[in-house]
């Protein structure tokens, strides 16, 4: 596996721009710049779809903390929203069930 440097976002965006200008010719940009091949190929995919917000490294975040880059993105997370609201109410019910079940037990105890 080759070792390639680290890149800043502004490096990222000029190498994306550099090789969309020389007509995509991402070889020769990954030797320019020395980074692997994948990245850049990566890189303007990215910067093609997103713009320069598609460029940002975003690991280790969370995804529901983060500026949606796309409307897509947005539904996204509030889907993911959403769907742990009703996951909660869920448990809610189920625990008010079990508790009214157990007093009912009690009840017919005495």
């Amino acid at each position: 596996m080759k070792n390639t440097r680290n890149t800043t976002q502004e490096e990222r965006v000029q190498i994306a721009k550099e090789c969309i200008e020389n007509g995509s010719n991402y070889g020769e940009i990954a030797i320019k710049y020395q980074v692997s091949y994948q990245n850049v190929y990566t890189w303007v995919k990215k910067y093609r779809e997103l713009g320069e917000a598609g460029l940002e490294d975003r690991r280790g975040q969370r995804t529901a903390q983060q500026e949606p880059r796309t409307e897509e993105e947005r539904l996204r997370i509030e889907n993911a929203q959403l769907k742990h609201e009703l996951y909660l109410a869920r448990m809610e019910r189920d625990l008010l069930k079990k508790l009214e079940e157990i007093e009912r037990r009690e009840a017919y105890r005495k």
